[in-house]
């Protein structure tokens, strides 16, 4: 049986079925642009807190630390009763629409990239900044220059992201509702064909997901020898 569902599930992914296809487009989608919306805003935020001494510093960095283990059914929570109909932002319809997933990834993914970007900047030798200042930069332009030289830490973050929040799926089952051919994504269609008793669907999603994180490790790889030459 295990045989046949592995074989069947090949079958499905170079046959190009429509049901898996669909699933894996809205699946990328979705967490491209969380990501994308938590990079541009997770690297002024690393660059603050690195760069600047402001009251309350040290309850934002906690806050940060502790939303990063945050269980994601929290987060869908939280997002649920906001987006709900009797919610604050009940009149935009967001709920269970691929933009209630997206906006879930982003607010689990935004913590993990801001600290872990922070960290990257922290461990780069303050002289790259100093230096740029004393040449007569702007603090931008300066801080460009830090960004350029922790370019590998960046891609690194964005991948890592990026793996995140394609394998979430309390977010995108409380906020999507699951719901074929609209919001239905890679992890929650393996938890329903799971509970179904049909293994054929999972074992397709799950080699596509296995497939995706090698392709990010990868690249990844292949950006850092060249970077290293």
């Amino acid at each position: 049986m295990l045989r046949d569902s592995f074989f069947s599930a090949i079958s499905l992914i170079f046959h190009g079925d429509k049901d898996l296809w669909q699933v894996v487009f809205l699946s990328l989608r979705c967490t491209f642009w969380a990501c994308l919306g938590a990079i541009l805003i997770g690297i002024p935020c690393a660059l603050l807190l690195l760069n600047r001494t402001f009251f309350g510093k040290r309850f934002v960095l906690l806050l940060l630390s502790t939303l990063q283990a945050l269980p994601t059914v929290i987060i869908g929570l939280f997002l649920y009763i906001l987006l709900s109909g009797t919610g604050i932002f009940g009149s935009f319809k967001l709920l269970y629409s691929p933009t209630a997933i997206t906006l879930g990834q982003f607010i689990l993914i935004l913590p993990l990239v801001t600290m872990m970007l922070l960290a990257a900047l922290t461990r780069l030798d303050t002289r790259y900044r100093e230096t740029a200042l004393t040449l007569g930069a702007t603090a931008r332009q300066a801080d460009m220059a830090v960004l350029r030289e922790a370019r590998f830490a960046i891609v690194a973050t964005l991948c890592m992201a990026f793996g995140r929040g394609l394998a979430e799926i309390g977010v995108s089952m409380m906020l999507g509702g699951n719901i074929k051919g609209y919001t239905r994504t890679m992890t929650t269609a393996m938890a329903l064909e799971y509970d179904k008793g049909e293994f054929v669907l999972s074992l397709a999603l799950g080699f596509v997901l296995l497939l995706v994180s090698f392709m990010l490790n990868f690249s990844l790889g292949l950006l850092q020898g060249k970077m290293e030459r």
